[in-house]
């Protein structure tokens, strides 16, 4: 294998096979300030404190997961954590963590998929946290939270030093290139006002067009110490924060871009807390995706035009253009060899980026101006390069040994790309998380078909298996061991829902099995019967925007509620109405699986369209599950069937949100009762009772639409 191309991990770390409790009043002794010392409580006095602080009751799950983050904490042994709806996982994670911080005068890292549970974690959780447990801890834990560079507003792009770049859209469309100016301008109007240049805190938003023109990614920041605005650089200032705070709120990019930079992009941790576990494998899998576009190399050309020879610039410009023909003249399709058009392409890209990051040249200290400049020059140019080589090499191997999978895509409004990402990401994770820190993974979503193992093999860790703690071993480490891989353990807290009570797993056995030209009659008709049972109060799940298109355009003839689709508003507004009005409906795709929370007599009944397979044309997960079957694995179940697992329980979790809520779960597709792999999915999901007669599901939806009416 090419020493160029990063060894992300065996393809067959996606091969799917079939506690020490620790006394809960231990307490650290803890400098608080010179001379004075306190002792840190135990971490059943702490968490008792912070149930009181947000009006919760005492909670055996969530005992259960903060003594055993706790003692994985002490150990340095990894945890998975599986805590359903209601847990209260948040606490159970943030007291130890906040608990070792202080005790250690260490930094702990929070990392999350997405951006609503960031901030309920820095606007509510932390703060709240914070001042209660002030008294008891001798000071007032400190938290901060770190997003990419990208994420912030660069003072120096918005005073002017940097040539402003309009989308090339914009360059031929006056209405365009009016609507850009408008943001810029706003953009630069709340620079004066914003305290933080967050991205997030801009409501409404911004196109991510405009926010480019005043934003710059790591590689095109010019450096606090040469930057003319550094001294009041919003993400210096982001960075400085988390550098002295006790916890560290990020999210799961930013964690994989630390795991793959050489240069440390959080402050200096010993202890990660994995929140949203679940997706870990898809958000690091992103963050190292490579993708070239024609533009991507034109606009590099017009950077190097500004700072180099013409003559250079415009070799990597009809480089561009080259790769322009070839990419149209491309089907969209997963490549097994490099074609010798494309391969032409890329090799003139890669040379003439060389050509143009030479002449670029070293950095002259004493010409700011011109380093912003040859800085954005050089950083889109070597990314230029250093894809174009990876696409490159990436044939380099043997078919079954390559790490690395090669497609073209041709996504809707956008220009044809080339892409590359690794076949796997165990390797990155267990050598740069696993190896560096002491970790702990956390979800309603871990235990697929019933095992950890499923996940745990895509994150790079061994079958289960537990460490003991070695006698006389202050940390209660163990000695270091050349054989096997991390040590980690798996709990399953449960929920404080009673599943088989509150709620019905009903599969329309008798439906045919979905289709592929869009939703069949029968399944229509069976929507229409329960959405009118249930009096509205659903939210439907379905595989694709077509399917939930077609759904809400049909019942909107058929049904006196009102429906609502995803894309005709913003999504969290759409949530809003479907929340305030019980007689919504609302339909929608992947987003909605796993982002509404909606507790109450709103949401009663959630619909599945079918079993949420990858598509089949899906390059990567093609080439995941190819690479399973050649290794003698089941490549179908492995990777379909983990993705299909994990979307079915987070869709099936939007149901119980609080512990007095009632419903159904209703699956269309009915090869989740009849196909062999049913019983797999089926352990992924709650213990709901389940049942195939729609007669008695329609009959409790009616019973639960009147009693909510009733109510």
């Amino acid at each position: 294998m090419p020493a160029s191309v990063p060894q992300w991990s065996d393809p067959s770390a996606f091969e799917l096979d079939e506690q020490d409790e620790l006394p809960p009043e231990i307490a650290d002794e803890v400098p608080v300030s010179a001379g004075r010392r306190t002792r840190v409580p135990g971490l059943k006095k702490l968490l008792e404190i912070a149930v009181r602080a947000v009006g919760g009751a005492p909670r055996e799950g969530q005992s259960q997961m903060a003594e055993a983050v706790e003692h994985s904490i002490r150990s340095g042994e990894h945890l998975a954590v599986q805590a359903g709806t209601g847990t209260g996982k948040s606490l159970a994670y943030l007291v130890p963590a906040i608990r070792h911080a202080v005790a250690k005068e260490a930094t702990v890292v929070i990392s999350t998929s997405t951006i609503a549970l960031q901030r309920q974690l820095v606007d509510r959780d932390l703060p709240r946290l914070a001042d209660a447990l002030a008294e008891a801890l001798g000071r007032k834990p400190t938290f901060a939270i770190l997003k990419g560079r990208r994420n912030y507003l660069c003072l120096n792009r918005i005073d002017g030093n940097v040539p402003q770049e309009p989308d090339e859209g914009a360059l031929f469309d006056p209405f365009a290139a009016s609507a850009l100016e408008r943001q810029v301008k706003r953009l630069r109007e709340w620079s004066t006002e914003t305290e933080t240049g967050d991205r997030d805190e801009l409501v409404p938003g911004v196109t991510d067009q405009a926010w480019r023109q005043v934003s710059v990614t790591a590689k095109e920041c010019l450096g606090a110490h040469r930057c003319p605005v550094g001294v009041d650089c919003f993400a210096e200032r982001a960075r400085a924060e988390a550098g002295r705070a006790d916890v560290v709120v990020t999210n799961h990019a930013l964690l994989a871009i630390d795991a793959l930079d050489e240069r440390p992009v959080l402050p200096e941790h010993d202890v990660v807390m994995v929140d949203e576990a679940h997706d870990l494998v898809d958000r690091v899998t992103s963050a190292a995706t490579g993708e070239l576009t024609a533009g991507a190399v034109k606009l590099a050309a017009r950077r190097c035009g500004r700072a180099v020879d013409q003559e250079i610039a415009d070799r990597l410009d009809e480089a561009g253009e080259g790769l322009d023909v070839v990419l149209r003249e491309t089907a969209p399709r997963r490549l097994e060899a490099m074609p010798e058009d494309l391969g032409g392409a890329l090799t003139a890209t890669r040379d003439a980026a060389a050509a143009c990051m030479h002449a670029l040249g070293p950095e002259r200290k004493e010409d700011v101006d011109g380093s912003t400049a040859r800085k954005l020059a050089l950083a889109l140019t070597q990314d230029v390069h250093d894809t174009a080589v990876r696409l490159l090499e990436a044939f380099d191997a043997d078919e079954g040994k390559r790490w690395d999978v090669v497609w073209i895509a041709a996504d809707p409004n956008r220009p044809p790309t080339v892409r590359v990402a690794p076949l796997a990401v165990g390797g990155l994770l267990r050598d740069r998380l696993f190896g560096q820190r002491t970790t702990v993974l956390t979800s309603a979503t871990l235990a697929l078909g019933g095992s950890f193992d499923t996940l745990a093999r895509q994150w790079g860790l061994p079958p289960q298996q537990r460490a003991r703690a070695v006698e006389g071993m202050a940390t209660e480490r163990e000695a270091p061991s050349d054989t096997g891989g991390p040590k980690w353990t798996g709990l399953d807290v449960g929920s404080p829902f009673e599943h088989q009570r509150s709620g019905i797993l009903y599969i329309a056995r008798h439906l045919p099995p979905p289709g592929r030209d869009g939703l069949p009659p029968q399944y229509l008709d069976e929507l229409t019967e329960l959405v009118r049972s249930a009096g509205g109060r659903t939210l439907g799940l379905f595989s694709s925007m077509r399917a939930a298109r077609q759904a809400s355009e049909e019942l909107r003839q058929r049904l006196s509620t009102p429906v609502l689709c995803q894309g005709e508003d913003s999504t969290s507004l759409l949530v809003t109405k479907f929340a305030d009005d019980p007689e919504t409906s609302l339909f929608g795709t992947l987003s909605l699986w796993q982002g509404v929370d909606v507790p109450g007599r709103s949401l009663q009944l959630v619909v599945m369209d079918r079993i949420p397979f990858p598509r089949p044309d899906d390059p990567l997960a093609s080439a995941r599950q190819k690479a399973v079957s050649e290794h003698g694995g089941n490549g179908f179940i492995t990777v379909a069937g983990t993705h299909a697992a994990l979307l079915l329980a987070q869709g099936a979790g939007r149901l119980l949100r609080s512990i007095d809520d009632r419903g159904v779960i209703a699956v269309l597709d009915p090869r989740l009762a009849t196909a062999r792999y049913g019983g797999f999915l089926r352990a992924s999901l709650p213990p709901f009772w389940t049942t195939h007669d729609p007669e008695v599901v329609r009959g409790a939806l009616r019973r639960l639409d009147e009693a909510a009416k009733a109510g």
